[in-house]
């Protein structure tokens, strides 16, 4: 699949908690952890679970950045 975002990780999910409606599924990307709000729905589609590996996209209007 192409995409027009560039801000694309490699990384292994680590946990899915389901909700009703949500789904917080967070991913493991070399030591960092990147925490992702999706719908249950697609997190089903998906069929998410921990070590599914995964590309995360991010697609922002803002990055911002800060320092100690």
């Amino acid at each position: 699949m192409k995409l027009s975002a560039r801000n694309q990780l490699k990384g292994t999910v680590s946990s899915v908690k389901l909700g009703n409606v949500m789904a917080e599924v967070i991913v493991r990307v070399g030591d960092s952890e990147i925490t992702s709000a999706i719908t249950r729905a697609s997190a089903e589609a998906l069929s998410l679970k921990p070590g599914t590996p995964v590309t995360v996209i991010i697609k922002a209007t803002e990055v911002l950045l800060a320092t100690d």
